[in-house]
């Protein structure tokens, strides 16, 4: 990480030319720009930098589309500001000579663009500030690697890749040193940019790996995890190589991001870059039973009733709902369990670790989303005192019960008829995701597949 007293004097001796001043979008990407350091030093960092308000407005193909409150062609399609956090300075290790920074957006009177993902987090960690509490998360990315460069990968019309690893090489320890070179560049890099690598591991699909990251308060864990995902494309493409974290790319195991949420006091010493501090006591652990508070128990009771709801939130592209197979370690039971994978939420730890796991997201989640759609069902289970259901043990992919939505249609359904949605986010952001789900859904449904012509193109 860097203060920018330390940028300024790595500017000045040429050691960074180049700042990167990017936010995270709907889709879950960096956007923004590169901007020399000089520049950036005499005017960006003390007063922003403006971008075109459709960067919250486009489909994933950045194809201007209608329906967006904020950003149209009658609206002029004008410019919001990017407001540098200084908090989240780094250096970029695999770019040369090159820091990076966040920015929260604004409208040009200084009030919040309330659609961008990094604020609708913010929002509801402020609920939890209010209560004196803060949320602490971790995610856990799982990506598949192909030897085909992203250029091949996409003139082969993404068939026939050459997968990393020709078989599953969960665990083990010989399939991830088959990889150790690209893996090295991107744990490397990461804790270059300021981030705690905890570990790599395989995966059970072919090419399938994770490397997991320390916890810290949900909205550095988000910075981060959107840094992460930027910079491992980068590196494996400088390998000649390519990553996917879409949810389902084949018929295999999909692509899973795990979130692990819990909630500690607030009040203890601030963490790197001044974000709240991780160490207060816990508030979801107690001496009720599996180690849960009381409030832990409504906590955790909040996050099944509104699952459904907010899949939205979870699973936000038309892929990810292909990854909810039984048997598959993507959940279908909307069910939480001790330690049980077949779950939808899992609670896992013991005393202060102890945290729940929103097995329901993929690859392609966008984090910020998540997360906060994760507070929000909490709070609402805490506010209603809601009763926590038994856990679930045994296999749930054979329970009867109420199951993740099957696809973004009916997900989409559930996102704009919720009440819970409308008080915790707002009737403009429940607007502009269902928005963004039309669009991708519209797109889908006018898209002749793979499937359609091999089973009619002679049969038929």
């Amino acid at each position: 990480m860097l203060s920018l007293d330390q940028l300024r004097a790595a500017a000045g001796s040429g050691e960074i030319d180049t700042v990167i001043l990017a936010f995270t979008d709907m889709q879950g990407r960096l956007q923004g720009k590169r901007l020399s350091a000089e520049f950036f030093l005499d005017e960006v960092a003390a007063h922003g930098a403006e971008g075109c308000n459709y960067l919250l407005a486009v489909d994933v193909e950045m194809n201007t589309v209608a329906g967006y409150e904020m950003s149209s062609w009658e609206r002029g399609y004008g410019d919001f500001v990017l407001r540098p956090d200084l908090s989240t300075l780094r250096r970029v290790p695999w770019l040369p000579a090159t820091a990076l920074l966040l920015a929260d957006l604004t409208w040009f009177d200084g009030s919040p663009v309330v659609a961008s993902p990094r604020q609708i987090l913010q929002a509801q960690v402020a609920r939890l500030a209010e209560r004196g509490w803060v949320a602490i998360a971790g995610t856990e990315l799982e990506f598949i690697v192909y030897r085909d460069s992203y250029e091949q990968a996409a003139a082969k019309g993404y068939r026939d890749l050459v997968p990393a690893n020709l078989y599953n090489v969960d665990y083990s320890i010989l399939g991830t040193s088959r990889i150790e070179p690209l893996l090295r560049r991107i744990t490397g890099g990461m804790a270059g940019a300021g981030m705690y690598v905890e570990s790599a591991k395989g995966e059970c699909n072919l090419g399938q790996h994770e490397i997991a990251f320390r916890y810290a308060d949900a909205v550095t864990t988000c910075d981060n995890h959107s840094i992460y995902k930027t910079g491992a494309k980068e590196i494996a493409a400088q390998e000649s190589m390519a990553l996917t974290f879409m949810a389902k790319p084949n018929l295999r195991e999909g692509n899973s991001c795990h979130i692990h949420l819990s909630l500690r006091a607030a009040g203890a010493a601030p963490g790197p870059g001044g974000q709240p501090g991780t160490e207060g006591e816990p508030v979801l652990a107690g001496d009720g039973p599996h180690g849960l508070s009381r409030l832990g128990e409504h906590f955790l009771a909040g996050q099944l009733a509104a699952m459904r709801e907010l899949t939205l939130l979870y699973a936000p592209n038309v892929n990810s709902y292909k990854r909810y197979v039984p048997g598959s370690f993507a959940p279908t039971a909307v069910r939480w369990g001790v330690d049980n994978r077949t779950c939808a939420l899992r609670l896992v730890g013991r005393g202060r670790s102890l945290r729940v796991e929103n097995r329901t997201p993929g690859g392609d989640v966008n984090p910020y989303l998540a997360i906060a759609a994760m507070i929000a069902a909490g709070l609402h289970g805490i506010d209603n005192e809601l009763p926590l259901e038994a856990a679930f043990t045994g296999n749930a992919y054979a329970d009867d019960g109420p199951k993740v939505p099957h696809t973004l249609r009916d997900a989409l359904a559930l996102w704009e008829g919720s009440t819970l949605a409308k008080q915790a986010f707002g009737q403009d952001v429940i607007s502009h995701y269902a928005n963004y789900a039309r669009v991708e859904l519209a797109a889908f449904d006018a898209a002749v597949t793979d499937w359609e012509l091999h089973r009619g193109f002679e049969r038929l």
